[in-house]
């Protein structure tokens, strides 16, 4: 009697990045949608073809659980003397230009180069939890979406047809704790570190060493159909995207080489996997985790928070630097959302505390406009985000956004930022607003 055969690690985490039948490895062999793949008599009957890219962006989301104190070093916060920076000279504050406009922040962040600074928006916001174990609720928006979902599954599901990816679901490669891991639709999402990705895809036996047979008999088998059943149009279109045997050996020693310098699951090599997978397109969304000073209640003269923030900024500028390396720098956005901030008030020499009532994120991206939303006021003992005019980003006591609304507000604007329609995103979180200073317009 034959037994079934039992699949190892190795084959479910590539039929969890392929699909089955590795309908996904295929797409990339061939150079061909992953929807004229699956069902191909029906792509050529209807003539579908992809819909076009236009401004739609690949993800790439850092978050996390630890309520890192990110909104202690950015713009928008040094106005006030009263507010605690680190004492460390490497985190002096000093000018920084974003899109024209003056800002003061630490050191680190003047070390981007000017053409990524003028595209990086911080947004000061509010998430209203002081919970680790809430970081699901924060990246559900705090539950206004509709329907109950996660943020960067959201941002998967309504860019996956658009870009092209394998599957919608996002890939979750730095989750510290379990309560990092993404959800889709309601399910756990595997977590999928950057050394057991290049284990998988790079051993001598793995799937992109295979590439140049599985084209040659995927287009032997598709041709078949198309003989018959296609237009001279829809032939010359699939033609066009056909990818060669001398492309596809370049990409599958490109693909080797790049995963085969991983050495660790530190947010470098998390960052090497995501754009990995991005020109893979696997997904439009991946999730790391890239370290901004962690969980920090007893951290003498700040010293974990600058050395983080330090290597953080530098983390973000080798990845935006890889990005226009591989052609992508207009085709991927960066964001960051955490459970929450930390406390910055007077008393936070050695330390900080949980702050339900500000956390700031970034987006980094070709559609966003370098500059400030919001800031921060005195609140409850310490310093709370601000209600902000959506037209103008500014601080504003009687602001279209206030600050409970706030994180919806960055959602929406993260969204439209990564190429959703306006309409839809008004539909799928009706609670706030889109803030359009945020955006080139």
């Amino acid at each position: 009697m034959n037994m079934p055969k039992t699949l190892s690690r190795r084959d479910l985490l590539v039929s969890t990045l392929f699909g089955a039948g590795y309908v996904g490895l295929r797409s990339v062999a061939t150079g061909l949608p992953v929807s004229v793949l699956l069902d191909p008599r029906r792509a050529f009957a209807d003539g579908n073809v992809p819909c076009t890219p236009g401004s739609a962006q690949f993800v790439i989301l850092n978050t996390s659980g630890l309520g890192d104190p990110i909104n202690a070093s950015v713009p928008g916060t040094y106005e006030d003397p009263n507010i605690v920076h680190s004492p460390d000279p490497a985190m002096a504050p000093g000018p920084l230009t974003m899109n024209g406009q003056k800002f003061t922040a630490a050191a680190p962040w003047a070390t981007l180069p000017q053409t990524v600074l003028d595209r990086t928006c911080f947004f000061h916001i509010m998430t209203n939890t002081p919970v680790h174990p809430k970081e699901p609720d924060v990246l559900k928006l705090m539950h206004v979406a509709q329907p109950d979902e996660m943020f960067p599954s959201i941002l998967g599901r309504q860019l996956a047809a658009c870009l092209g990816t394998i599957q919608p679901q996002p890939i979750t490669l730095g989750a510290s704790s379990p309560s990092e891991g993404l959800t889709y639709s309601g399910q756990a999402l595997p977590i999928i570190p950057a050394l057991a990705l290049k284990a998988t895809l790079t051993s001598p036996a793995g799937p992109l060493t295979d590439l140049q047979p599985l084209r040659d008999q995927t287009l032997a088998e598709l041709y078949d159909i198309y003989r018959g059943s296609a237009t001279k149009a829809q032939r010359d279109y699939i033609d066009s995207l056909v990818t060669s045997q001398t492309e596809v050996r370049s990409i599958e020693q490109g693909l080797l080489n790049q995963l085969g310098s991983i050495t660790d699951n530190s947010p470098a090599s998390q960052v090497l996997a995501a754009i990995t997978l991005i020109q893979m397109k696997v997904t439009p969304v991946v999730a790391v985790h890239i370290p901004f000073g962690g969980d920090n209640h007893r951290d003498v003269g700040l010293a974990t928070e600058t050395a983080q923030t330090i290597s953080g900024v530098a983390t973000i500028a080798s990845l935006m630097s890889q990005l226009a390396s591989a052609g992508l720098r207009d085709k991927v956005t960066f964001l960051s959302l955490n459970v929450f901030g930390r406390t910055i008030g007077p008393g936070n020499t050695d330390g900080r505390q949980h702050n339900a009532n500000h956390q700031v994120s970034i987006a980094i991206g070709k559609a966003f406009r370098g500059g400030v939303i919001g800031g921060v006021s005195p609140f409850g003992g310490d310093y709370g985000a601000t209600s902000v005019d959506s037209k103008t980003g500014m601080v504003a006591e009687d602001g279209d956004v206030t600050a409970i609304d706030t994180l919806s507000a960055f959602g929406q604007t993260a969204l439209v930022g990564a190429g959703i329609d306006p309409g839809v995103v008004a539909t799928l979180i009706p609670s706030s607003k889109v803030i359009t200073a945020a955006l080139v317009s």
